[in-house]
């Protein structure tokens, strides 16, 4: 390599790297104006701040140099929580497919390490209760793609775990935060301000998934895990 493109790499970087606090203060704001439009009544700022949450933290994430993967589950719950603002049961669909496949991009970027079967055996039990307890308050055509969306989600979320106590911190509270969604999908009775619980825990959930995924311990198992993809094995 070149003496030029190795300071044309440096540059880059060192841009990069400048924006890494500038990118993680105007998440922090958006969340803060966000959760304040959201608690004190005010639909405009929920408007505005809602979908600038998910591409601030995808660009943090990417300035900090994170996997791929999880710029890209970021970014498709972008597009969930874009198309979750419509008020319509098919916006709703689409949203809930975006986010399902972020939720295969987080599966794909925990690999195949292995989770404690403990913790399996009672995410299912969460789920299976869940599931039945919801399901006659369900409407009809959402039963089986709410099934099969918690089915997913409770997957990442137990999946989680193999990147340290923050990313499993988040994957249980994005579990929490779409059981806070369906509760209201099947009329249960809601805490004050259910909209305002909704979006703190789906915020908190997606900040510790990034920040347990940026972690360096976690970034060597990534990394590691696709140096031995691309040579097509499997640690």
């Amino acid at each position: 390599m070149s003496a030029d493109a190795v300071t044309g790499t440096d540059a880059a970087m060192d841009r990069r790297a400048r924006l890494v606090r500038p990118l993680l203060v105007a998440f922090l704001v958006a969340c803060a104006v966000d959760l304040f439009g959201v608690l004190a009544g005010i639909p405009a700022a929920h408007l505005v701040a809602k979908p600038l949450l998910m591409p601030l933290l995808a660009g943090y994430a990417a300035a900090r140099r994170g996997p791929r993967l999880l710029v890209a589950a970021l970014l498709f719950g972008w597009g969930g929580d874009t198309l979750l603002l419509a008020d319509s049961d098919a916006a709703f669909l689409v949203g809930m497919s975006s986010f399902a496949v972020g939720h295969v991009c987080y599966l794909w970027l925990f690999g195949r390490a292995r989770s404690p079967l403990l913790a399996g055996a009672g995410y299912a039990a969460v789920l299976a209760t869940f599931v039945a307890l919801l399901w006659n308050g369900l409407p009809a055509d959402m039963r089986i793609p709410m099934t099969g969306y918690s089915l997913l989600l409770t997957a990442m979320a137990y999946r989680a775990g193999t990147l340290g106590r923050y990313a499993a911190a988040g994957g249980a509270l994005f579990l929490l935060s779409d059981a806070l969604i369906a509760t209201g999908i099947a009329d249960w009775p809601q805490l004050p301000a259910p909209d305002f619980w909704v979006m703190l825990t789906y915020v908190a959930a997606q900040f510790l998934l990034t920040v347990g995924a940026l972690a360096p311990g976690a970034k060597r198992l990534v990394f590691t895990r696709v140096a031995y993809r691309e040579r097509g094995t499997s640690p």
